[in-house]
């Protein structure tokens, strides 16, 4: 038999090649006239219809804690007491453990001492300000003496004067003997250098006024200083305090301690650098908690706030999916995985979810799209999960042809690529086909 035969003859012919061969197998070419027909099989077909389509992706989802806190040692000391263990659910601002750093204690006595010092020095500057207005007051009165006295002095001067001339006159006039005019002319002189005299004393007055406004002036400025002082030293001992306070370790917010390193007498060292070292404690906020679901690239540009989310967990096989809602997304992809973070927040009063555990998460995508679909049942599958369609051509055969399937709902998939609108496509059917193999359209 030769290749040419072998060409023009069909599949699904192997009977009658078989009867070839056993007949004539002593012969190389079929008798003349001889022609196998193939067998035609009847066939349903279905058409890709393009559909708007909401989109759904299946993903892995685990559970974190809302909020998660290392507690870690502000000073170093040892540790006095320790108040909660690991289990423990714990109240914002209680009390986990107390480290005892006695030489703080020691420092914040010596700065309140001299707090004490301080204060007296502000009281004695008081004074010092009160006594140097009393000083002021005193001046000033003195002064206006001074200028009293001035004007009485001047007011006999101008008698005096007055008294000379007329005597003097009169002794001109040979009225009055001459010595009439000495006793004048002496007590003239006299109210002369009192007034001299009360002017001296103005000047004295207005000079010890100016000193004690200055020793005013310079006991305020004391007090000033004083007070700067014990401001400063007050400060210093709120910083004590403050550091004191880092003695007793709280808890930063409501949740469960879920690790304890460390035990009373534990001698507990200043942690300076943050996430460095081992906690002391930690704690998990589980009264609400965050699923974290990781979005591969292909979906995540369509994932948006407030998609539906339904999570199940193997820890619960029996019970319905938990819906939920995209809380939030982290709006870019991780280079390691190409996948976008994506979170949803569940209430967990009863503490049913743990932290690390493990889910199936199922986002409903708001954004619906355009796609080409067939029947699940249209659509093959090989060992190695490659799909392909049977395609029935203008003349009635077939072709196989490899596809890419998308979004499957469980009645119909996507076929990306492979198959346009329109093209007929074998049903479901227990034959198997081949290329170029002649079928019939029933209801044709």
């Amino acid at each position: 038999m030769n290749r040419l035969a072998r060409r023009h003859w069909p599949t699904g012919t192997v009977s009658v090649v078989a009867i070839i061969v056993m007949v004539g197998c002593s012969q190389n070419e079929p008798a003349k006239g001889t022609k196998a027909n193939p067998k035609v099989v009847p066939v349903r077909t279905v058409s890709a219809v393009e559909t708007e389509i909401q989109r759904t992706t299946m993903q892995p989802a685990t559970v974190y804690p809302f909020y998660r806190a290392e507690v870690r040692a502000k000073i170093s000391g040892y540790v006095g007491e320790v108040q909660a263990d690991i289990g423990d659910f714990v109240k914002e601002g209680e009390t986990l453990a107390v480290i005892e750093v006695p030489e703080m204690s020691k420092q914040r006595q010596v700065i309140a001492a001299r707090i004490v010092r301080q204060e007296s020095e502000e009281a004695r500057a008081t004074a010092g300000i009160e006594l140097a207005e009393a000083n002021v007051r005193a001046a000033e009165a003195r002064l206006r003496q001074a200028r009293s006295e001035m004007s009485s002095a001047e007011a006999a001067l101008a008698a005096s004067e007055a008294e000379f001339d007329r005597t003097s006159d009169l002794v001109e006039r040979r009225s009055l003997e001459s010595r009439v005019l000495d006793e004048v002319r002496k007590k003239r002189d006299s109210a002369r250098a009192s007034k001299e005299a009360t002017a001296s004393a103005i000047v004295s007055a207005e000079a010890a006024v100016a000193v004690a406004e200055a020793q005013r002036t310079a006991a305020a400025a004391d007090l000033d200083a004083a007070k700067a002082e014990t401001a400063i030293t007050r400060k210093q001992l709120e910083e004590l305090d403050v550091l004191m306070g880092y003695a007793t370790l709280k808890a930063p917010f409501s949740g469960v301690i879920t690790s304890r390193s460390v035990s009373p007498g534990d001698l507990v060292r200043e942690q300076s650098e943050v996430g460095k070292g081992v906690a002391l404690f930690a704690i998990s906020q589980i009264e609400k908690v965050r699923v974290h679901i990781p979005v591969p690239e292909v979906d995540a540009a369509r994932v948006s706030r407030g998609d539906v989310v339904s999570l199940t967990f193997p820890s619960f096989p029996g019970e319905p999916p938990i819906e939920a809602t995209v809380t939030r997304l982290t709006g870019d992809l991780d280079p390691g995985t190409r996948t976008m973070l994506v979170e949803a927040e569940l209430p967990n009063s009863d503490r049913k979810l743990m932290p690390g555990m493990f889910g199936q998460a199922t986002i409903t995508l708001s954004t619906r799209a355009v796609a080409r679909m067939l029947p699940a049942r249209a659509i093959r599958f090989e060992e190695s999960g490659a799909a392909y369609v049977y395609i029935v051509a203008d003349d009635r055969t077939v072709s196989v042809v490899p596809v890419e399937t998308g979004f499957d709902d469980g009645h119909s998939i996507e076929v990306v690529s492979g198959v346009e609108p329109g093209q007929q496509v074998i049903d479901a059917h227990l034959k198997r086909f081949a290329n170029g193999q002649p079928v019939s359209i029933i209801g044709e």
